[in-house]
């Protein structure tokens, strides 16, 4: 294969003009008389085409041409396979050594009668659609070229011979072959010079221009045929660090973004090291191997673009992190930084719009301008069932999502619904039902997501069990709050401990603190009407700490920092005189 490197390369070689001499025009000191511009450009183009047709003569009449010998004598490798790696070099070849390199020696050894070149360029001009086949077939070239190097000796030796002659430069036939798509690109730099040195009412100003434009065209297909190789490059690179997996080399498919990042798992407190691959359709969850022998990665999961979303995640304990759902599987990852999690999340949000983009044409084609609108009407907002859902991690409860019963190591565990990813004890998901993003598999689910997803009705013993004081979610709490974040709970009131709490003041009952063991619970350990209290701020040990007190009863907590202390105290301070917010956003003190 082609190295990218090399390619990436090449192109900026091409646009740079790296290539050429170091000696420019009008500055060789050898030279007694001073030279138009103009005329030493077309001096340097002749040069440069001499040794063009030179490595031209190297590829046709000695390459080609011995492998050819080889292949009728000792039969050892097709003649089809010489055939096709050269393509149609040989009409390349003729082209310029015959005609254009002729037509080029002519017109500068009569350049005082004749001086111009446009014209000579215009002719050339419609023979550089021979190029296009050349550049097509550049990349399956490439491949015979490396395959059968490896599978034939004899074919291996005739090409190290030539390789290792003085002709070939100490240079590859990769390299060789590389000459005609390079080629174009480097008429365009040496005629656009042209074009600007000539004086304005120069005769063969028209003539150039028209020729440039010509070249221009021709060099764009040129740039993007070494575009397109890279594309293909990145993809076999791909392929072999993931072991060889077949559908990955799809020439339709577009390495947009590649990037170690950690996975934050619902049950271990550490994240874990994974890697991303994301193209243009899919986005590959892969995990490095310790012996890297062969492949690089294994892949766990692929998660079509089509249908996916991603978001950033506002987790305090990992900083950088964002959620990316899709059919197949719901993934919470962490950045190494705040921009590296900006780039990923443009990056498949990108993907994504180009993907429904399509989409959206090839309604709009088959459906006409009216649309489906049917179909829009039945896209609810419930997706249970047909997309992986965002696990609850383990430690964000501590007790079952649906029954409100603490967890224990032995008589209830945590289990997870498949279908809405909550936390729920045994009894709660003791269902099956067929997910449609698992394949139709029969997957756990809570007896919610069971009823919904199967309509069959099922009778719940505490389904008549009147709500208690307590008994109001954190999650709904949180999300629609004045003031909530983590506290240190001092103090006897609290256990000899000293227990961290969830605490939360809603926004639909802004005169309660409600205290949680777990942000994702759905029911408080304890509530205090905080109507009447005295708030106080700091103490002498500690200026994080401030306290409730009320009648003998005295609560005391503890803030990470003392802004978010002053804000507590705040929020404390409005409730204990019996204020309410008046609007969505009135008063919220949350981050």
């Amino acid at each position: 294969m082609v190295s990218r490197r090399y390619l990436s390369s090449l192109k900026n070689k091409l646009s740079s003009g790296a290539w050429r001499k170091s000696c420019q025009p009008g500055t060789d000191p050898g030279l007694g008389t001073q030279e138009p511009e103009e005329k030493r450009i077309v001096q340097e183009l002749l040069e440069t085409e001499k040794a063009y047709v030179a490595r031209l003569h190297l590829l046709d009449q000695v390459f080609f041409q011995e492998l050819l010998r080889e292949a009728r004598a000792s039969k050892a490798f097709p003649e089809d396979v010489v055939r096709l790696i050269f393509s149609n070099i040989s009409s390349i070849y003729q082209f310029h050594a015959q005609f254009f390199l002729p037509e080029l020696q002519r017109r500068l050894d009569d350049w005082t009668a004749t001086p111009r070149i446009g014209d000579v360029i215009q002719k050339l001009a419609p023979f550089l659609k021979m190029y296009s086949e050349y550049v097509k077939n550049f990349e399956r070239a490439a491949e015979l070229l490396a395959s059968w190097t490896d599978k034939s000796a004899p074919f291996q030796e005739v090409i190290t011979r030539i390789q290792s002659s003085e002709a070939s430069g100490s240079l590859t036939l990769q390299h060789h072959m590389l000459e005609p798509v390079q080629r174009i690109p480097r008429y365009e730099l040496l005629l656009k010079e042209y074009v600007q040195k000539l004086p304005a009412q120069a005769p063969d100003r028209a003539d150039a221009q028209k020729a440039l434009d010509m070249i221009f065209l021709a060099a764009q297909h040129s740039n993007a045929a070494i575009t397109e190789m890279e594309r293909l490059q990145d993809l076999w690179d791909v392929y072999q660090r993931l072991g060889l997996e077949d559908d990955i080399v799809d020439p339709s498919n577009t390495l947009l973004r590649e990037g170690p990042v950690l996975k934050i798992s619902f049950r271990r407190s550490d994240p874990m090291e994974r890697y991303l691959f994301l193209f243009n359709n899919m986005l590959l969850y892969c995990i490095p191997k310790v012996i890297q022998v062969g492949a690089q990665f294994q892949v766990r999961t692929r998660i079509d673009v089509a249908g996916m979303k991603v978001r950033e995640l506002t987790d305090a304990e990992f900083p950088h992190s964002f959620l990316v759902s899709g059919k197949q599987r719901t993934l919470e990852l962490q950045a190494r930084s705040q921009e590296e999690m900006i780039s990923w999340i443009q990056a498949c949000q990108a993907a994504i719009d180009q993907i429904e983009k399509r989409n959206e044409t090839f309604k709009a084609a088959v459906q006409g301008p009216e649309g489906d609108t049917q179909e829009q009407e039945q896209l609810q907002s419930e997706e249970l069932g047909l997309r992986a859902p965002q696990w609850v991690r383990d430690k964000m409860v501590t007790m079952c999502m649906r029954c409100r019963e603490p967890f224990n190591a032995l008589m209830r565990r945590r289990h997870h619904c498949r279908a809405c990813g909550y936390v729920v004890c045994a009894k709660c998901s003791d269902y099956r039902a067929e997910l449609k993003y698992d394949g139709n598999r029969p997957n756990r689910v809570c007896f919610h997501c069971y009823t919904f997803l199967t309509g069959n009705v099922l009778r719940e013993d505490k389904e008549d069990k009147k709500r208690g004081i307590l008994e109001k979610g954190s999650t709904t709490g949180s999300e629609q709050s004045i003031m909530c974040g983590f506290l240190q709970l001092v103090g006897d009131k609290w256990g000899k401990s000293g227990p961290r709490g969830w605490c939360v003041i809603p926004r639909d009952d802004p005169l309660v603190l409600y205290v949680y063991a777990a942000p994702q619970d759905m029911r408080a350990h304890t509530s205090v009407p905080l109507l009447g209290y005295q708030v106080t701020a700091g103490t002498q040990a500690d200026s994080r700490v401030f306290q409730l007190q009320q009648s003998g009863q005295l609560y005391t907590f503890k803030a990470e920092t003392e802004e978010l202390r002053d804000r507590w105290v705040k929020a404390m301070e409005r409730a204990a005189s019996g204020w309410s917010p008046r609007g969505p956003s009135d008063g919220d003190l949350s981050d």
